[in-house]
């Protein structure tokens, strides 16, 4: 009995035999992500309309910024980031999707289709901030 206790403990340390050490080393907090990463990037395309893109820099800078966005939501997810593999991952899994959307957008210069993409940004920021973020819309 304590062999099995001993190989069940083994088993549950989380350090298998063979498995290596992840490679990724978390930086900054969810809440410095949010503060210096992604609301600067959600902002830049939530009032794209206030400076529009017009050279092909301006177009890179965007095209940066909407990748940035849809990437920043595979850190939250990094190691002990992700607060559930549920809801978590869900609302995470929304913020990636229009950070993409905004990204092949901005690959076509397309400013309407970032226009366009507004709510189903805004709803994966009130979604996550609903969920995870104590005294939201109070």
């Amino acid at each position: 009995m304590r062999f099995f206790g001993l190989v069940v403990l083994v088993g549950f340390s989380g350090v298998l035999i063979g498995q290596e050490p992840s490679p990724f080393q978390p930086v900054g907090s969810v809440s410095q992500l949010m503060i210096d990463i992604i609301y600067p990037a959600s902002d830049a395309l939530f009032y794209i309309e206030r400076n529009p893109p017009k050279t092909d820099h301006d177009w890179n800078v965007i095209r940066g910024t909407a990748l940035t966005l849809a990437e920043s939501g595979n850190l939250l997810l990094m190691g002990n980031r992700a607060r559930d593999k549920d809801r978590w991952v869900k609302d995470t899994k929304l913020m990636i999707d229009a950070g993409t959307a905004a990204f092949k957008a901005a690959q076509k210069e397309d400013m309407q289709a970032i226009l366009d993409l507004n709510e189903q940004l805004s709803t994966s920021c009130t979604s996550c901030h609903r969920h995870y973020r104590p005294n939201y819309g109070k």
